[in-house]
């Protein structure tokens, strides 16, 4: 399906409601003003195959470009709202964007932008922008003729290099509204119909909200997006617009549960029928008071912008394996050792999916190899393990991996048992230089607002030793304000790791 479709049968329905505001969009409106953008880009030129960049944070309009770029048959790229000009400069280069549109507040980033391309601004005009507004008004509310379906192009967020543009080929058949695997996944593991509503509380920027909030827009859904997540806010929007599907992360639901009971009994969430998780393995015991608190309506998948593989778990599977997560419903899991041989049930290694991998790293081949191996079969650099049953458990990434006199130890496990504390609002373990052991074990510690951080460090080492062996407990506590997050929740662990090894990183 496409909202095209849902725009003549249901065209009063909302497609976009913002969470803060109440601002709605119908299916008819977004129809009309998709076809507007659509109509832009032909007039600018703009033809199957092409690129135009989204430099937005989640404006009510942004997914009336999304969608124009989609039913033009556009690589659209969805940058960061948080890059500097350089960073912006540089995806726009390296993509091939030929237009770029973005909003007044980023203005101040926008306006330092010195690529030489069409550039649009929503909420007026500034030096080198033209007021999208106003010129979309001059453009026909009708499908264009050559209609053709786009996907997006995203960029990887991190700090070891410059971000890569994940590219995978143009639909084919190209019709717009042709059904893809998520929606087939969309509707099997979560039910997601034309009666969903969906709470989007992450950047549409980013690769699950954006292909996720587009899915139920297919299905004919609401969409309610919020401009900035904040755990009473999500509790609120729940309540007020009866949400029935909602996506988090892990640190969305470790914001939610540490606050103060009272608050959280406030609201009514008994709308929910599934709220689903992934970007990152979720702590069991954060796992199990969302699902004390909520019932058995947590759902968790682990996939990539890559769309290479999926696997996926239920609550009842998840009570059974905890800590997994899942087993495939798109691709085939294998473990394997760095020649790239399946490993033994059990035994941790790289994770690969085997099935069509039909992506690559743009203007960047060797990356590309590196990421499949002698089988052809692709990882997103991850390591984990199969148990007997086939359920996949994540141990963390390969990069992430400390090696202190010579054991390997992964950080995540550590992560996992420090953020449960009651003191520790965010964490982050790294491995810093050590004269005699290569390495050693660093948390970095955002306590909660008004802890005493005085005897925190001896408190947490107690708290450690409770659970994990010597050697993964750390030998280091240092404690910041905040930890540097994407607004997605992604940790930039690289650029907290350098500045202990004594290198410069730079959010990209």
């Amino acid at each position: 399906m496409h909202p095209a479709r849902h725009a003549v049968t249901q065209p009063d329905k909302p497609a976009i409601i913002v969470a803060e505001s109440g601002e709605t969009i119908s299916y008819a409106e977004l129809e009309a003003r998709s076809n507007r953008v659509a109509q832009l880009f032909r007039a600018r030129g703009l033809r199957r195959g092409d690129v135009i960049a989204l430099f937005l944070e989640n404006h009510s309009r942004f997914l009336e470009f999304a969608w124009g770029a989609q039913r033009s048959g556009l690589f659209f790229v969805c940058i960061s709202c948080k890059l500097t000009a350089p960073e912006v400069d540089y995806i726009l280069a390296d993509s091939g964007a030929r237009l770029l549109v973005t909003q007044a507040s980023l203005g101040k980033v926008a306006g330092q932008v010195s690529a030489s391309i069409s550039k649009l601004m929503l909420g007026g005009a500034c030096d080198g922008f033209e007021d999208a507004e106003a010129v979309l008004a001059q453009m026909p509310p009708e499908a264009i003729e050559d209609e053709s379906a786009g996907v997006d192009m995203l960029y990887s967020s991190g700090t070891t290099g410059r971000p890569k543009g994940v590219k995978v080929a143009l639909p084919d058949p190209p019709e717009i509204d042709a059904p893809n695997a998520l929606l087939m996944l969309a509707h099997m593991l979560y039910k997601v119909g034309p009666e969903s509503i969906y709470l989007c509380p992450a950047p549409l920027y980013h690769a699950a909200p954006l292909r996720w909030t587009m899915a139920v827009q297919r299905f004919g859904g609401t969409a309610v997006i919020m401009q900035h997540f904040e755990p009473e806010a999500a509790l609120q929007a729940i309540e007020r617009y009866r949400i029935t599907h909602a996506q988090f992360v892990p640190t969305h639901f470790v914001r939610m549960l540490k606050l103060p009971e009272e608050v959280r009994r406030r609201y009514d969430t008994s709308s929910l029928q599934v709220a689903f998780h992934a970007a990152a393995p979720c702590p069991v015991p954060v796992k199990q008071a969302m699902l004390d608190w909520w019932g058995p309506i947590i759902h968790e998948y682990y996939a990539g912008s890559e769309g290479n593989g999926m696997t996926a778990i239920g609550p009842e599977d998840w009570l059974a394996h905890p800590g997994s997560v899942g087993r495939a419903v798109h691709g085939i899991v294998h473990i394997c050792d760095e020649e790239g041989n399946d490993l033994p049930v059990g035994s941790e290694g790289l994770v690969y999916f085997e099935g069509q991998t039909n992506f690559e790293y743009h203007n960047d081949p060797a990356k590309t190899a590196e990421s499949r191996n002698r089988h052809g079969w692709s990882t997103l650099g991850d390591v984990g393990r199969l148990d007997a049953d086939g359920f996949l458990y994540l141990t963390d990434r390969k990069s992430f991996m400390i090696i202190s006199g010579g054991v390997n130890i992964y950080p995540q496990e550590i992560e996992n048992h420090l953020v449960t504390h009651p003191k520790v609002a965010d964490v982050a373990v790294v491995g810093a230089p050590h004269d005699e052991m290569g390495e050693q074990v660093v948390a970095v510690v955002q306590p909660v607002p008004g802890a005493d951080t005085g005897s925190l460090a001896d408190e947490l080492t107690a708290y450690c030793r409770q659970s994990l062996s010597g050697v993964k407990t750390p030998r280091r506590f240092d404690f910041v304000d905040e930890l540097p997050r994407h607004a997605t929740g992604k940790l930039y662990k690289r650029l907290i790791r350098d500045r202990y090894w004594g290198k410069e990183s730079t959010i990209v």
